[in-house]
């Protein structure tokens, strides 16, 4: 027999304990019993008429503690069940996404979609789950996406699905907060990325035909569809997951080249095991050329007129409209203003197309950034390359702060709430900092970063950066390239308009001026001897639309003139500015800022971030062209001429504690970098 503690009388019991009245009058505190009780077969209580019912009373204590957590585990499992719709998706079944009647249909009920689109790509992994529950919080029930080819597959045979470009888990984050899906593979998306989106290294072949039925490219969209399509396949609605469209292509009637192009890659979807409905998209000019059979077609537009939904039922009587692409702002590129939509013009027009009962994506509803050098180029009626900004005057800003037309946007999508219920409340804003300007200590002049890149390649003739021998074979992508070659007189350069895109002239590592498209020629100064002559040219971004695509190699893309004599034997380094170029710098020798430093250079700062890293915009006030790395990432260009003036920097890409400031300035520098809480895009002009 265990001898048992001492007993409470009621006056002794503390008022935060609990205790059972036993048989001989005393009181044991509940946990004191419960403790005992697990350590005695038997318990027997001074006093006590009945050692079996203090056994049995002990039981049922334990039956009535396991019974509760059985319930909660039970109400648990319950409540997930009903307030994570990804739970319920993951049940098979039968009848997705209809299009048989003037109204959309999902899983034989009336759907009606209210898209947005946000591109995981343009957003930081971290970030994902914020901007979708902000969308969610807007009332929008479908997410689209684009999926860019150059960044899954940067070389030939180099594939990447990993952290930022996790599709699937940037799918099925979706599923879980709610959202449908409509995917947009492409393999050609545009969405204003360097060549809408199709990998550089294609225009290694000089016969190259992108967006035909061209072995060379049918053969490279099989291989890309080989590892894209199965990743995607069990995440469509009949096999449980979110997907309830895939849109085959992108704007295809304004490029229309190969009638049988649209089936092919209709094809090359299905055949791999696409199965949910069939959406093509295009401008209501161009609807009639762009679509396939077996694919529902789609608008995009800023204005909703008669003209577009006729033009629409026309083509498709007895089909649901859908407005793939409702653009409520657009994107911005160098040298021009910034570019607005006054939320009323918005929300209008989107009141407009509900009243009508069609169905509508919105384009974008958060854009995101561009960072690095991922930003195209318009080519009509004159180049201009777009800002690594793809704020697109959405409802949520670039550094996805909400707007007033986000809270116009909501206020109208909840009249509209399928489940009837309030929409759930708008996450917390992420904080934003100024933080203590990084001053520039070191600098590298580009001259000795040379040793760092790849290369040097020979060759008689100039090479297009995509034909360099460099990336494993792949061509260069982005950046810069610098061509060295020895001249022994001066007189009259011409670029014959092969330069892509600018070029910095120098010789013997002195600046002597610029070539572009639109200034061809410039003087050479005479000197004695042989002299080196250096052009420093930059890709400003691939164009992303239209129809001479094939023709977007950068660098020098022919002969540059030297008194009309074709210059020749050229020394080519690569300057793409990837990480590991980057990061090799580190070990370059820098020396303390002067204080009269070359151009073009290599400048290096810190920032302090103490804490938990924010948000924050990196301005450049007194710097004149160039590139922002921190940390090794790639923010973007910088350039005086706007409007976009400011960075945004995303506190992910921050640690705590010391954070490197590199910067590549072309020709001038002040030598702070600011950080403030605010961004500045530009001055605005609203869109017409």
């Amino acid at each position: 027999m265990t001898e048992p503690p001492p007993c409470f009388t009621p006056n002794m019991l503390p008022a935060c304990c609990c205790g059972e009245t036993l048989p001989g009058g005393g009181l044991m505190c509940s946990s004191a019993l419960r403790r005992y009780s697990e350590t005695s077969p038997t318990v027997y209580y001074k006093g006590s008429n009945s050692t079996h019912m203090v056994v049995l009373r002990i039981r049922n204590v334990h039956k009535r503690k396991y019974a509760l957590i059985c319930l909660c585990i039970i109400g648990f499992i319950i409540y997930q069940y009903k307030s994570l719709p990804a739970k319920r998706w993951r049940m098979s079944r039968k009848v997705g996404l209809s299009a048989n009647t003037s109204q959309f249909t999902l899983e034989g009920e009336t759907f009606r979609i209210i898209g947005g689109s946000v591109h995981y790509f343009r957003v930081p992994r971290a970030y994902w789950r914020d901007r979708l529950l902000k969308m969610k919080a807007c009332g929008i029930n479908t997410l689209t996406t684009y999926v860019p080819w150059s960044l899954h597959q940067p070389e030939d045979g180099v594939f990447n699905f990993h952290t930022q470009l996790d599709l699937e888990a940037y799918i099925n984050l979706a599923a879980e907060i709610g959202l449908w899906v409509i995917l947009r593979p492409g393999p050609y998306i545009s969405a204003e990325l360097d060549l809408g989106g199709l990998p550089s290294w294609l225009l290694r072949d000089s016969r190259m035909r992108l967006r035909t039925t061209y072995p060379g490219f049918t053969q490279a969209v099989n291989t890309y569809f080989n590892k894209l399509i199965p990743k995607v396949v069990p995440l469509q609605f009949k096999n449980g997951g979110p997907i309830i469209a895939v849109q085959v292509e992108n704007e295809y009637g304004s490029f229309a080249k190969d009638q049988g192009y649209m089936l092919f890659i209709k094809e090359a979807l299905m055949s791999r095991g696409i199965s949910e409905l069939l959406i093509t998209s295009d401008f209501h000019s161009t609807l009639k050329f762009g679509g396939v059979d077996g694919a529902i077609r789609s608008v995009k537009l800023q204005k909703l007129n008669q003209r577009d939904v006729q033009e629409l039922t026309a083509l498709q009587p007895n089909s649901p409209s859908l407005v793939m692409e409702y653009w409520p702002g657009g994107f911005d590129v160098w040298g021009d203003l910034h570019h607005v939509l006054p939320p009323e013009d918005m929300v209008s027009t989107m009141r407009e197309i509900l009243r009508r009962g069609m169905s509508v994506n919105m384009y974008m509803f958060h854009g995101g950034s561009s960072f690095g050098f991922l930003s195209g180029a318009l080519a009509d009626p004159s180049y201009r390359a777009l800002v690594p900004s793809y704020d697109y005057d959405a409802p949520l800003s670039e550094a996805g702060e909400y707007t007033p037309k986000y809270h116009l946007l909501r206020d109208l999508l909840s009249r509209y709430s399928m489940e009837g219920d309030s929409l759930p409340d708008p996450p917390a804003l992420h904080y934003r900092e100024t933080y203590e300007p990084a001053i520039m200590y070191q600098h590298l002049p580009l001259w000795d970063a040379l040793s760092f890149a790849e290369g040097p390649f020979k060759s008689p003739k100039p090479l297009n950066m995509e034909n360099l021998p460099a990336n494993n074979g792949n061509g260069q992508s982005y950046g810069y390239t610098l061509y060295d070659t020895s001249i022994s007189s001066g007189g009259v350069l011409k670029s014959c308009d092969h330069v892509r895109d600018r070029a910095l002239v120098f010789v013997d590592r002195r600046y002597i001026g610029l070539l572009k498209r639109q200034n061809q020629e410039l003087a050479v100064p005479d000197g004695e001897g042989q002299r080196t002559l250096s052009l420093l040219v930059e890709n400003c971004g691939r164009v992303h639309r239209g129809r001479h695509l094939d023709k977007q190699q950068k660098g020098l893309v022919g002969d540059v003139l030297l008194n009309d004599i074709p210059l020749r034997d050229f020394t080519i380094y690569s300057l793409d500015m990837k990480p590991s170029f980057i990061d090799s710098l580190y070990q370059a020798p820098w020396k303390s800022l002067p204080e009269n430093p070359t151009f073009p250079g290599f400048f290096m700062g810190r920032l302090f971030a103490y804490g938990y890293p924010s948000d924050t915009f990196v301005k450049l006030p007194g710097w004149e062209k160039g590139v922002v790395f921190i940390n090794g990432l790639n923010l973007g260009r910088y350039w005086s001429i706007g409007p976009q003036q400011a960075l945004y920097l995303p506190g992910p890409f921050l640690n705590s504690g010391i954070n490197q400031v590199l910067v590549f300035e072309e020709q001038e520098g002040d030598y702070r970098v600011q950080f403030e809480d605010t961004a500045d895009l530009g001055m605005a002009a609203e869109i017409q």
